[in-house]
């Protein structure tokens, strides 16, 4: 896939295409009362598969929703039906926030046929287009297989180096007031602040405030040269658990920059250590 996004046009041509899976790939943060499963029972795009990032990690890890092993996620993927040659798309219930983390998973393990419905459940229902209730309709499962690319995922050494190398980039998808350390963290525990050296780049400027669809390139790269970021050098993503940073990814991808390396802990990992430096205030 050379973008990333596909249409809601795109998409209701092709229901009920064999070769096309749809995800719903909402999670919501741990301080909203809402169940994306149950959710997703109520109405859902036709044919589409939950996709829980929370059911699909690492079980041994005390992170949320850290990656799985290459075979776990083999495993969950032919379970829903994909193989080497399904086109994957995933959408969320709030336009964009956590399809983009599995669109960032598939292709972390090494699935590139996939991409994230704009402006996702949101703009589906907008525009009157049809639904389903229930639990997702079973397929014959996939021949999937996993083949990790490693460059995709940083991991909390990697980030330590980067704050002492000005060839990497940190950039901080988080809003500007937990970047500061105005704002507390939604998480018990996290310290606030950021990653030294880090640029704020809340994930919502990639974002239209209404649609919730991605900005057009050139307003894209407007977002990414305010905020002091070149989406063309060595870039690492980080947020509050590793889910908006992939909206950062995506945006880069769109602009033609598809090896952007999500830090998998994020905050929730450097936050949450006290042997991690943090600075405080603007960048």
């Amino acid at each position: 896939m050379t973008d990333p996004l596909v249409s809601s046009v795109w998409l209701a041509d092709r229901l009920g295409d064999p070769d096309l899976v749809i995800l719903d790939g909402t999670y919501h943060l741990p301080t909203v009362d809402r169940d994306a499963d149950a959710e997703f029972a109520e109405r859902h795009i036709p044919g589409a598969q939950r996709f829980d990032i929370d059911a699909v990690c690492d079980p041994d890890s005390d992170l949320p929703h850290m990656i799985p092993s290459a075979e776990a996620f083999q495993a969950a993927a032919a379970g829903l039906g994909i193989s080497a040659g399904t086109m994957v798309v995933v959408y969320d219930v709030y336009g964009l926030q956590s399809a983009a983390r599995t669109w960032w998973m598939f292709r972390l393990f090494g699935h590139d046929r996939v991409a994230v419905l704009d402006g996702g459940l949101k703009k589906w229902l907008q525009e009157a287009r049809p639904v389903e209730t229930g639990a997702a309709a079973a397929r014959p499962r996939g021949q999937f297989s996993a083949d990790f690319q490693a460059a995709l995922v940083a991991d909390r050494q990697m980030v330590l180096n980067a704050t002492g190398d000005d060839s990497v980039q940190i950039v901080d998808a988080r809003a500007a007031g937990r970047f500061t350390g105005v704002d507390p963290e939604p998480r018990q525990g996290m310290r606030s602040g950021h990653i030294p050296g880090s640029r704020s780049l809340p994930f919502t400027e990639l974002l239209d405030s209404g649609t919730r669809e991605v900005l057009d390139a050139t307003s894209l790269e407007g977002r990414f040269e305010t905020a002091g970021i070149d989406p063309g050098r060595p870039l690492i993503a980080s947020c509050g658990s590793g889910v908006t940073a992939c909206v950062i990814a995506l945006a880069a991808h769109r602009l033609g920059h598809p090896n952007v390396s999500v830090y998998d802990g994020s905050w929730s990992e450097w936050g949450g250590r006290a042997d991690t430096p943090i600075e405080t205030g603007p960048a």
